[in-house]
């Protein structure tokens, strides 16, 4: 088993809460990601109101969904599993209007006869409506997976089909992809490169060219399968996790704790931070960073912290990767297992979700909450999911100017949906 697979087996420890839901098969890889959109105004996070705007069905409309993103006029777009009534789906992409609660899907994936399968990652939008994204499974020459179109009146069109993962390209594609203003995508992959460690890649859309801008070595401490999806500066500058790599050895094991990195223009990598598994966090997993003017980074770790369940970080730019813990999850009504990404208002508040804790509910662990963190490091419990109705398992997070929250909680909703647990929800938390 090379060091790519074990992160895979990595990930589903991590993730022990999805076996509970028995869901079909696309369920099991699901590994979604989470991405700022709009301006979050500066506002308070308190009494805040909470509405189920959908609630999935299992069917063609989708089950579990995972990221979202918003555009200028408020509407969601997002990634979910199933996509079929009999068990052939391997997920969807859907848009979703907030004021009539409408969801309509855009393509679904089948997976049959080699087809791609669980588009699971961040989407990114252009001004003419496309959205592009990633499917991490199947595709031309093997399982590497595909970059997508999917137009706004629906259907998609296969920009890029992944290898079986050898040196000339990657494999899996879990974190999504970000857009330029030039009309490139850039992404990375969990596994394939030259050490099957995963790697950090451009697409170019009109001509389709891929280049591989960096190859994680995996076994030489510069990182080992990236999840998260990529953030870029005005200068060209790539900003990235990785959930296993940096240190080895102790708490890390064999597969590492993690690392914060930077890949240039010309494809130069820096690691910024080597998570230890200590007090500073392990793991991180689904989350994008955020990088605010000054060029400080801010993330979530799965695990790691005073509690072993997760801590908020910064990274200061000046300090040259001086980390600084804002928060470290204590479990229960604090909330634990922070595996999406944080936005950031104005004001320099953050904002997320954890999978588990907010209460005692979900067989025992908690359903979830969504938080708020000063810029003391104060924390906010926002809301508190029953795994009822209102979801369980809180995941993406999106803000809108006017200071609403959107989000998705990925069981709970509609019952009588893979019961007990249901297929899931969206959200808003309006002021």
């Amino acid at each position: 088993m090379n060091e790519g697979e074990r992160s895979m087996v990595k990930l589903s420890r991590h993730r022990t809460w999805i076996s509970r839901l028995c869901l079909q098969s696309v369920r099991a890889v699901l590994a979604m990601s989470i991405v700022l959109a709009g301006i979050l105004a500066a506002r308070s996070a308190h009494a805040q109101t909470f509405k189920v705007l959908y609630r999935f069905k299992g069917e063609a409309d989708g089950a579990g969904p995972g990221n979202l993103i918003i555009d200028a006029s408020g509407t969601l777009y997002g990634t979910a599993g199933g996509g079929s009534s009999t068990g052939a789906g391997a997920g969807v992409v859907y848009r979703l209007d907030p004021t009539t609660g409408e969801e309509s899907v855009l393509t679904t994936f089948t997976g049959v006869g080699g087809g791609a399968a669980n588009p699971i990652g961040t989407l990114a939008r252009d001004s003419s409506g496309r959205l592009y994204g990633t499917a991490a499974n199947s595709g031309k020459g093997g399982a590497g997976g595909i970059v997508f179109e999917t137009f706004a009146k629906g259907g998609r069109d296969t920009l890029h089909s992944f290898a079986k993962g050898g040196e000339e390209d990657g494999r899996s594609p879990i974190a999504g992809v970000i857009l330029d203003k030039r009309g490139n995508l850039y992404g990375n992959t969990t596994l394939g490169g030259t050490s099957g460690s995963g790697v950090v890649f451009e697409l170019h859309i009109k001509s389709r060219k891929e280049t591989i801008l960096y190859s994680f070595k995996g076994s030489g401490g510069d990182g080992l399968s990236p999840y998260a999806a990529l953030i870029r500066d005005s200068s060209g500058n790539l900003y990235g996790t990785t959930e296993g790599g940096g240190n080895f050895g102790g708490v890390c094991g064999t597969n590492g704790c993690g690392t914060v990195f930077k890949v240039d223009a010309t494809g130069h990598e820096t690691v910024l931070y080597r998570f230890t598994g200590g007090t500073d966090g392990q793991n991180p997993l689904y989350g994008a960073l955020v990088r605010d003017s000054a060029g400080n980074l801010y993330g979530t770790t799965s695990r790691g912290g005073a509690s072993n369940l997760g801590v908020v970080f910064m990274l200061n730019r000046k300090g040259k990767g001086k980390e600084t813990i804002l928060h470290s999850f204590a479990g229960g009504p604090d909330g634990a297992l922070p595996y999406a990404a944080l936005i950031r208002d104005q004001a320099g508040n953050l904002y997320g979700t954890t999978i588990e804790g907010g209460g005692t509910g979900c067989q025992s662990t908690g359903c979830g909450a969504v938080f708020k963190l000063d810029t003391t490091g104060k924390e906010t419990v926002i809301y508190t999911f029953t795994g009822k109705k209102d979801g369980a398992n809180a995941f993406a997070l999106v803000g809108d100017a006017a200071g609403n929250f959107y989000g998705t909680a990925e069981t709970g909703g509609n019952t009588d949906c893979n019961p007990p647990y249901g297929c899931g929800t969206v959200f808003e938390l309006a002021p």
